[in-house]
């Protein structure tokens, strides 16, 4: 009889360890909470046609996203269509007066980009092919590390690790690791502010993270046609034809114990049995609801309270009566990312991490999708994805209370660079606030990025894939090893899936095909 596993969440982590699984011969059912699959990986789609992705707009490194295809008979690019873009997007960085007085539109292109740096500061362009030779280095001798589970120290006494550190430079940040390429700040900004993809300021992130911006120049900025949901539909309908059960609306109350061993849960009120099960929802959200505090020793209530998390995100989704083409960018059309990056961009971020405070002057990024893909909005109109970094829950801000205020200041900023006069054309607006991502979303203090990535909560010390706590318990997702992060997620995803069948007796018989995108 196949072994049963359960996966609570249908987000990217666990629709990638239901393929896996499910390949392997394991009988799996994945309960998602929403109406849909994809978690914040998903689309909102209004009665207009206008529609938007809820978080992620971009795949970065989709080699693992074909990896994990083709180890279960399949391939991605006939699942969707995935277009690299070029810029990859638009930096436009603010002087003292309020300006935008310098941009940059990141390319792929090594030769084009340097002109792009050189229009900055001539002396680090020359630069930009050794950062790219040294990062190439840096990621090739750290995806063993991404590709392995962490449990404890031992997991350190390794010839991969040994190799690896002169490289990763442990002792330094980002922003101190980058200049040592480049001198000038806005330069090195534009191969830091990555490291908000992890909800992270560039001047605490651990230089390792320097292969983010590395990896997009590399391997690309991809956007799925239809927005990033099309990704994890895919992803569920071959789930389906492998034999996966999705379960939508399918609210997880509690997971059911038997000393510290999980032998199931209670699914909208029905209790169910299970050999194992896989967590991927929010990691502290679900110990903190769905696990006896009693139960837990390392994660528990208290111990979770006193981690460090990301940062959280206020969110627009705009729908505006304005063609694709129509919208103007500084220096040409509004390009499919645009950046905007506050005059005192160290000042922003100890706001946000430190302080806990609403910056007057806040960083501010808009996704353009329609310029690309015409299937994001009615014909003639646009949808425009509008983010500025906050800090995640805290008593210093009340969202009741400062959301409008903070709304006039995005579009403002907004304005800066192009999109001043947007607010009369919107049709269609939808906001998240942090409450909404810890409300609607189930995000433990609406921190959007999970916990944060310093060296304290990296490696072992990070949740473990085959959860320490609790016996029969796994993880996958932004919580868990190796992080978060979209490539990272699916990474992890491969992790707990291997872990699961080992520990079930399960042969997994994977095998990948080379991946289309490999430089």
């Amino acid at each position: 009889m196949s072994k049963q596993v359960t996966i609570v969440g249908a987000g990217p982590g666990g629709l990638a360890a239901a393929l896996l699984l499910a390949h392997a011969g394991v009988d799996v059912t994945v309960v998602e909470r929403r109406d849909r699959v994809g978690g914040r990986t998903s689309t909102i789609e209004t009665e207009l046609g206008y529609k938007f992705d809820l978080g992620p707009t971009f795949f970065l490194y989709p080699q693992i996203l074909e990896e994990l295809f083709a180890m279960c008979g399949h391939d991605l690019h006939r699942e969707v269509e995935m277009v690299r873009l070029d810029p990859q997007y638009h930096l436009l960085f603010e002087d003292a007066s309020g300006n935008v007085h310098a941009d940059i539109r990141a390319t792929p292109d090594v030769a084009r980009m340097q002109e792009e740096i050189a229009r900055i500061s001539p002396a680090d362009a020359a630069n930009f092919p050794r950062f790219m030779r040294e990062n190439r280095q840096k990621f090739d001798a750290f995806t063993p590390i991404l590709q392995q589970p962490w449990s404890g120290l031992k997991d350190y006494v390794k010839p991969s690790l040994a190799r690896m550190l002169p490289l990763v430079r442990p002792w330094a940040s980002v922003d101190k690791d980058l200049s040592r390429y480049f001198s000038n700040e806005q330069v090195r900004l534009s191969f830091s502010f990555q490291s908000k993809y992890l909800g992270m300021s560039p001047f605490k992130c651990p230089s390792l993270f320097t292969i983010l911006s590395y990896l997009e120049y590399d391997y690309g900025v991809f956007h799925p046609t239809g927005g990033c949901a099309a990704v994890s539909e895919a992803m569920a309908r071959v789930c389906e034809s492998m034999g996966v059960t999705i379960e939508l609306n399918a609210q997880v109350t509690d997971l059911r114990f038997s000393g510290k061993t999980c032998t199931g849960l209670s699914v909208n009120g029905d209790e169910r049995s299970a050999d194992a099960v896989v967590v991927n929802a929010d990691f502290a959200q679900a110990m903190s609801t769905m696990v006896p505090d009693a139960v837990r020793r390392k994660w528990t209530d208290a111990k979770l309270e006193k981690k460090k998390y990301s940062c959280s995100t206020f969110m627009m989704y705009l729908g505006v009566d304005v063609p694709p083409e129509e919208l103007e960018g500084i220096g040409g059309g509004l390009e499919h990312h645009s950046i905007f990056l506050a005059h005192d961009y160290a000042r922003n971020l100890d706001e946000i991490e430190n302080r806990h405070v609403l910056s007057d002057n806040p960083s501010v990024y808009v996704q353009h999708a329609a310029r690309t893909d015409p299937t994001m909005a009615p014909a003639g109109k646009s949808s425009l994805y509008v983010l500025a970094p906050v800090t995640h829950e805290h008593g210093n801000v009340d969202w009741k209370r400062d959301t409008a205020a903070f709304r006039r200041k995005v579009l403002g900023q907004m304005a800066k660079f192009g999109l001043g006069g947007i607010e009369e054309k919107i049709e269609y607006e939808k906001v998240i606030t942090p409450d909404g991502w810890r409300d609607d979303l189930n995000i433990y203090k609406g921190a959007t990025f999970n916990l944060a990535h310093n060296l304290g909560q990296m490696l072992h010390l990070r949740p473990n894939n085959r959860f320490e706590d609790l016996d029969g318990v796994y993880l996958v997702g932004g919580g868990t090893h190796p992080g978060s992060g979209l490539p990272v997620i699916y990474e992890g995803a491969r992790i707990t899936a291997r872990l699961l069948c080992e520990d079930l007796g399960v042969n997994a018989a994977w095998s990948a095909a080379a991946p289309v995108t490999a430089k």
